[in-house]
């Protein structure tokens, strides 16, 4: 039995085809890092009250609703220096569009951050301005202004705010919409 010498010949155009595709002619692939998975939420919305268990050494919360679970996430808490309160609070204000009235950064007329840790008082080189650090979906929990909001969580599992619990910034409307004001919040080691 012999092969075609044409059907031969379209083989090995074949194979010259795929060997040649993947020399140095064709665009690099990007190999990156995969993202964490940095929450999970499955409110039912069914029957009972939402309760939020924050652990600071883990930096996560856990909702409830009615003794369900419906969710986790990882949070970030106050960093050394900035810490986040423990104990069992309430949420006493809530606001879809809050701006601190303590930090932020100031910015070059570029929009390039010159200083990412400034409060209010901080001196403003010429050319610059302040920015208040924004905090939407915000949820007061004491009087001195900690409290939960949208935020950045530079390295899931650390600490990294001002002492407020900082919530991933897709999951946050959603624990906004179900917290009312009232809502109990414990924060534990």
């Amino acid at each position: 039995m012999s092969i075609s010498l044409t059907f031969r010949f379209s083989i090995i155009a074949c194979l010259s085809a795929v060997l040649l595709s993947s020399c140095s002619t064709s665009k690099p692939r990007v190999i990156t890092k995969s993202q964490p998975v940095l929450y999970n939420w499955n409110d039912d919305n069914g029957p009972g009250e939402v309760k939020i268990r924050i652990n600071l050494d883990a930096q996560r919360a856990f909702y409830s609703r009615g003794g369900r679970p419906i969710g986790w996430s990882y949070v970030a808490t106050g960093k050394p220096g900035h810490s986040t309160p423990v104990g069992t609070f309430r949420i006493t204000e809530k606001v879809v569009d809050k701006y601190s009235n303590a930090y932020g950064w100031i910015e070059d007329e570029f929009g390039n951050v010159v200083n990412g840790d400034a409060k209010p008082s901080t001196p403003v080189p010429s050319g610059c301005h302040y920015v208040a650090a924004p905090m939407p979906y915000w949820m007061r929990l004491t009087d001195w202004g900690i409290g939960m909001h949208a935020g950045l969580i530079p390295e899931p599992g650390l600490p990294a705010s001002h002492g407020c619990i900082r919530l991933p910034k897709p999951l946050a409307p959603l624990v906004h919409d179900v917290v009312k004001i009232g809502t109990t919040v414990y924060i534990e080691r």
